[in-house]
């Protein structure tokens, strides 16, 4: 792999958090936002750590980027993919926490400094905090007691999104993100978490997130859907066998994530293909697994209804009506 690392700024101590910025043909303007927002949070320069990985982009943008020289640093790489840009991050960090940023979303000022001050105070290992894709609006700023992240998932779902919490870089280890796949944060998330012993779950929207039309999630080309749905399954089963293989505490927590993730996958498929059919082959498929029906548990009132209606053929009759007429409401 060819790193070309164009700018590294001298640092006396530690950073506090090491921001990872994967970049991949947007915008410059956007980038530089997602920039600025980091540069304006409750932190001296010391203590942040700004790595943009720019991932292959067609058109550099290291002119744009100038103005930055002294506060970033900026590693270009062949196309590998969103998982090898995030690596390559991981490489290079130094600070204590890390912390994934899209290049074309941004980090909310006051809800992200509430979530810095926890990381000065608590420092717990994870911090968990909410995003939003509308107007940015003040929300009350509270957090829940520190409590295990094997605890956390057996009493709550997860979002899976990587940029989504806060995170100690001791918890790592080996793990990182698996390449060339889709849905890699779902896979990534769960695992990282069940490593985490001192957890805080906050209320605060601390990332904005922009989706846009070109954006990977909303390419809805057949093919494209296809293989992110296989890529789903993929990480569905690895998970599913690591589960298997962890003490009851660890595996009830990964059960109910891969339980969420059956669900949603099922879900998908409605939506992404409307092909009953289809459908059939894959809880085929997932009967295989050991994966259908899905687990008797009382998650959620929405896992309790999607659990019921498809395990009979009746009910995913319904479900093939009903689904995509919800999707169109949202």
């Amino acid at each position: 792999m060819q790193n070309q690392q164009v700018n590294t700024p001298l640092r006396k101590s530690q950073p506090l958090i090491s921001f990872i910025i994967a970049y991949y043909n947007l915008p410059a303007r956007m980038l530089c936002e997602c920039i600025d927002s980091i540069m304006a949070l409750s932190l001296q320069a010391d203590e942040r750590e700004i790595i943009v990985v720019d991932d292959g982009s067609k058109t550099r943008c290291t002119d744009e980027l100038t103005r930055y020289e002294d506060d970033i640093t900026y590693i270009r790489q062949r196309n590998m993919g969103l998982s090898e840009a995030r690596n390559s991050g991981i490489q290079m960090a130094t600070g204590r926490y890390l912390q994934f940023v899209d290049a074309d979303d941004m980090l909310i000022k006051d809800a992200y400094d509430y979530c810095i001050s926890i990381a000065r105070s608590e420092q717990p290992e994870m911090i968990l905090f909410d995003f939003t894709k509308t107007d940015i609006q003040p929300t009350p700023l509270q957090h829940s007691a520190i409590q295990t992240g094997p605890h956390y998932m057996r009493h709550n779902n997860i979002h899976g999104t990587a940029w989504g919490y806060l995170f100690d870089r001791s918890i790592l280890g080996e793990l990182r993100f698996t390449p060339g796949i889709f849905h890699e944060d779902e896979e990534f998330t769960p695992l990282l978490m069940l490593r985490a012993e001192t957890l805080c779950s906050t209320s605060a929207q601390a990332y904005f997130y922009r989706q846009r039309d070109d954006s990977i999630v909303a390419n809805t080309n057949i093919r494209h859907s296809i293989r992110k749905l296989s890529d789903l399954k993929g990480v569905i089963c690895r998970l599913n066998y690591v589960a298997d293989h962890r003490p009851v505490g660890d595996r009830t927590a990964l059960q109910r994530r891969v339980a969420q993730l059956t669900m949603d996958y099922l879900y998908q498929i409605i939506i992404l293909t409307h092909s009953r059919h289809y459908l059939e082959r894959k809880i085929a498929d997932l009967r295989k697994e050991g994966l259908f029906p899905l687990p008797n548990q009382n998650y959620t009132n929405k896992y309790s209804w999607f659990r019921r209606l498809s395990a009979t053929s009746v009910g995913r009759s319904a479900l093939m009506r009903l689904i995509p007429l919800i999707s169109k409401e949202r």
